[in-house]
């Protein structure tokens, strides 16, 4: 039999904690998917480091917490969001170049004027919006490490935990209901200003200060949007082309596409763009056999459809991510999506190719590099599955037997050009036809297939040499390692210097937090390496799931929201189940283990090939089972901790270092990512089983009074 306490009445000063708890969870996690979204428009390098962001906030949160016990903080959190605003207005000014990054980025300042400020490096931006985004989360984490803690002498650790999942699955799906409907920067602070006075309303003399400062935010933020329309992806504005019928398309600031004339004329064009539209119209005008059927990945505006059209194609498949973009292609010159010759799909391209059942004489991948990552816990780009081995290979099964594939895209060093070259080598076993020359919106154009067969002008003992020597050399992107934009596999030095300045400036921020915990931590004492390390590996397969099922699903802001939320709400039933009705910890490490190396062994390629029931019924097993039982083993050891704030604080660290961990990746690869967690749970169990603390997992209670009565409920 087993007894445990289990708060049937809490009083009214608990229940305010737990409704301060839930609305303080949603602050924090709404707060950092708008700074996410936000940063990046103010500042271009932020778009390819949001991950930075994410770990930023568990390190304040993390400090925070750890200073559950000190004076509340909590005037502080309006005004250091104010200072993350205005120092990136300020950054918004300034074009931050980057020569020496070892992974290739677009930072293209199209809004800024001749005479903008110019830096060379891009460690400024990031380093310094790191710092204030962090200390913008250490007055929330504060505040929730206390009332854990209070929900830990009062009740019970997991009850205030699971008031905190709440909170936080709350908030993202608050945000993805806004990006749904498109809602503006100005709605995201100003929600998190409405749902802060919950916060904040019990300290009286806070409510002047806040309203007006939390009012200046959204003034602000207003008065200085420069965008037109809000994606789920990019912050966009469309602005005419001069002296050409069309328009650009200004994502975050940069240049991202044009809208144009596609229609070839018949006489010559001297027009502004006339070399572009030779090079649409080139190498389809080259092609062999059939044009019935056409698909278009990345199709944008629709400048490759419009061509596609007066080349004289029946029926052309127009696939595009960006529900915005596609609708500003409603205004195109050329009108593509209003033919009826023509299918529109808001979809991923990956997705598409894998679920589409039409075969193509002719198939597309119009400029798709993208300006920003996949999601705010990954280190892959919005493209990157697009251009892996996997993904060319789908592209070959969907050609006729004719068919060709053509690339478009603006190449921006050599080493990329060489792997776009071993990816189309090595799926079609023939090099392609390339030609090179400024194009304008791309320079260099890729055609493979039986359709481009006869533009090859390589020599038997170039193509022998090529298969022979070269490609076997290339480290070509696959689904596992995507990183097509790094100059080489592994952590480059700019890379390591970040990873080192940050895990700097948390060992910093951890010894100037509080005494006890700088006294612990040189002393090697008082350091919760259990939890450290359940944070670590949490993050770890988080961040590997979330990669996974957009890769399985489409990589879609959509799937990213639904997988983040799945996972939080699975944690949130699992430790209120072990509130509930406890496990042996035994069974959950067990299970745990087992689960991650299943995940380890079993192929991505296993659920992409998949009807849709079948794929959700292994995602939902692929993904559920590990994080059910990594919520059960956090869960079983956060109960027996005697300060649950100084506990929750060190597993928020752990997540900071995870977060570095994901680094590795790119040398590693993605899976590994799931070897290292694994490794990092391993270490916890042997730690727990070395502790002279409570091994089992019943509450203590750390103070000395006796606890409050409660009624105890007899469970078998």
């Amino acid at each position: 039999m087993n007894n445990f306490p289990i708060s049937l009445h809490p009083t009214a000063s608990l229940r305010r904690a737990g409704l301060e708890i839930a609305a303080v969870s949603f602050v924090v996690l709404f707060q950092e998917l708008a700074l996410i979204r936000w940063l990046p428009v103010q500042v271009r390098v932020i778009a390819y480091f949001p991950n930075l962001i994410l770990i930023s906030s568990f390190l304040g949160l993390g400090i925070g917490a750890l200073r559950g016990r000190k004076k509340s903080m909590l005037w502080l959190w309006p005004v250091a969001l104010a200072v993350v605003v205005a120092v990136a207005l300020g950054l918004s000014k300034i074009a931050f170049t980057a020569d020496s990054v070892s992974e290739h980025l677009w930072l293209l300042y199209y809004d800024l004027g001749p005479d903008a400020m110019v830096i060379d490096g891009i460690r400024l931006p990031i380093i310094l919006l790191f710092v204030l985004s962090a200390c913008s989360f250490v007055p929330l984490g504060q505040f929730v490490g206390e009332r854990l803690d209070r929900f830990r002498r009062e009740s019970s650790s997991l009850w205030g935990y699971s008031l905190d999942l709440l909170g936080s699955l709350l908030g993202v799906i608050a945000f993805a209901v806004v990006s749904f409907i498109g809602a503006w920067p100005v709605t995201w602070f100003a929600l998190i200003g409405v749902v802060g006075v919950v916060v904040i309303a019990e300290r009286k003399r806070l409510w002047a200060y806040y309203g007006v400062v939390m009012i200046a935010i959204v003034v602000a933020v207003q008065a200085t949007e420069r965008a037109t329309a809000y994606s789920p992806y990019y912050a966009l504005e469309a602005i005419a082309t001069p002296d050409e019928p069309g328009f650009a398309v200004i994502a975050n600031g940069s240049l991202h596409q044009r809208a144009l004339n596609l229609v070839q004329p018949s006489s010559e064009d001297d027009g502004a763009y006339a070399l572009t539209r030779v090079g649409y119209h080139l190498p389809v005008r080259q092609m062999r056999g059939p044009k019935d059927r056409a698909l278009v990945l990345g199709a944008g505006t629709g400048n490759d459809v419009a061509m596609l059209l007066d080349e004289g194609f029946a029926e052309v498949h127009a696939v595009e991510i960006d529900p915005i973009i596609l609708e500003m292609g409603r205004d195109h010159p050329n009108r593509p999506y209003a033919s009826d010759r023509v299918k529109v799909f808001n979809q991923d391209g990956r997705a598409f190719l894998r679920d589409t059942e039409y075969k193509y004489d002719l198939i597309v991948f119009g400029t798709l590099d993208s300006m920003t990552r996949l999601s705010a816990l990954s280190s892959v780009r919005l493209d990157n599955f697009i251009y892996t081995t996997e993904a060319i290979e789908a592209a070959a099964s969907r050609l006729t037997p004719g068919g060709g594939l053509l690339l478009y895209f603006m190449i921006g060093e050599q080493y990329i050009h060489t792997r776009l070259m071993g990816l189309l080598a090595s799926t079609f076993e023939v090099l392609p036809a390339v030609r090179i020359a400024n194009y304008a919106l791309f320079n260099t154009i890729y055609a493979a297939g039986p359709a481009f067969a006869h533009l090859s002008q390589a020599t038997p003992e170039e193509v022998e040499a090529y298969f022979t020597v070269t490609l076997p050399a290339l480290d070509l992107p696959t689904d596992d390692w995507p990183y097509l934009y790094l100059r080489e596999r592994g952590i480059g030095g700019f890379y390591l210097s970040l990873m080192a300045t940050f895990l700097l400036i948390a060992v910093v921020g951890i010894l100037v937090s509080s005494r006890e915990m700088r006294e612990g931590l040189l002393k090697r004492r008082e350091v919760d390496w259990e939890m450290f390390l359940f944070g670590v590996a949490f993050l770890l397969i988080e961040t590997k799931f979330v990669t996974t099922m957009n890769l399985v699903w489409g990589s879609t802001w959509l799937t990213s929201a639904v997988v983040f939320g799945a996972i939080l709400a699975m944690i949130l039933i699992g430790t209120v189940l072990m509130e509930l009705r406890p496990v042996p910890f035994a069974w959950a490490a067990t299970g745990l283990v087992l689960a991650l190396f299943a995940t380890y062994l079993v192929p991505t390629e296993a659920l992409v090939g998949r009807s849709t029931a079948v794929r959700l019924m292994l995602s939902v097993l692929m993904v559920g089972g590990p994080i059910f039982f990594a919520s059960v083993c956090f869960a079983l050891r956060f109960r027996v901790r005697p300060a649950a704030d100084i506990a929750f604080g060190w597993n928020l660290l752990g997540a900071v270092a995870g977060g570095l961990l994901e680094f590795f990746s790119m040398s590693l690869g993605l899976k590994a990512l799931t070897l290292i967690a694994i490794v990092a749970y391993l270490s916890a169990f042997l730690i727990r089983s070395r502790s002279s603390g409570p091994q089992v997992e019943a509450p203590v209670h750390r103070d000395a009074e006796p606890p409050r009565p409660r009624l105890l409920v007899e469970v078998p």
